[in-house]
């Protein structure tokens, strides 16, 4: 029987032969490799030779993917914020969804981001974005951006149906995401610490409720 010329050598059964899975993978661990020296050493301390050494790839096959450092992070903060930011989105964007039901949802997802990553991000950021401001610049517009962005829109949304009360609806949503950013930094810098730690979920589920009944008052009279 002959073999079929459309299928590569060295793997007749089309299967990605080793080569070519380790070219399609370098991205991926070049970008782990990345965050793992960010978490130990700072943005700034870390060089593009540490990350081509821990990721097992020469130097010039980094740059190849990532031309500079802060092309590296912006790869990375996206790799840790892609499917959480994916359903912060889902969540917020059907602007016709009761905001009842919208800001529950949203606090609750955001607790369970509490046990990511993205706090480990956020702390560095804080401590770096002095000297590197273009970090700062890719978290506003890789997350902050679109998250503040969607759930303004269904607050304001929320307030033409009658639903909430009247009020600038980006405040109103920096009020809503404030305490659980705050507790992400709080866990993240004393949770070695304090022994005093806030449940996220449980303060997902309090802040909803103070967050409604303040939005529910009293409203406008027609």
């Amino acid at each position: 029987m002959s073999e079929n010329p459309d299928i590569p050598p060295g793997d007749r059964a089309g299967r990605p032969r080793r080569r070519q899975r380790r070219k399609e993978a370098r991205p991926s661990e070049i970008i782990e490799a990345a965050l793992e020296l960010f978490a130990e050493r700072g943005f700034g301390a870390t060089r593009m030779d540490d990350v081509a050494r821990r990721a097992g790839v020469a130097k010039g096959t980094l740059f190849v993917y990532f031309p500079t450092k802060q092309d590296l992070f912006r790869a990375a903060a996206r790799t840790i914020t892609a499917g959480n930011l994916d359903r912060l989105q889902m969540i917020a964007a059907n602007l016709d969804r009761p905001i009842t039901q919208v800001i529950p949802a949203l606090l609750a997802h955001a607790a369970f981001i509490a046990d990511t990553r993205v706090p480990g991000l956020i702390r560095l950021l804080i401590s770096e974005s002095r000297l590197f401001p273009d970090l700062a610049q890719v978290w506003h517009d890789e997350v902050v951006s679109k998250v503040l962005g969607l759930l303004t829109a269904a607050i304001a949304r929320a307030q033409e149906r009658g639903e909430l009360c009247a009020g600038d609806p980006q405040l109103i949503a920096f009020s809503i995401i404030g305490p659980m950013f705050s507790g992400m930094i709080f866990r993240e810098v004393l949770g070695a610490t304090d022994a005093q730690l806030p449940d996220l979920h449980l303060l997902a589920a309090q802040h909803t409720e103070i967050i409604l009944r303040g939005l529910q008052g009293p409203r406008q009279s027609k």
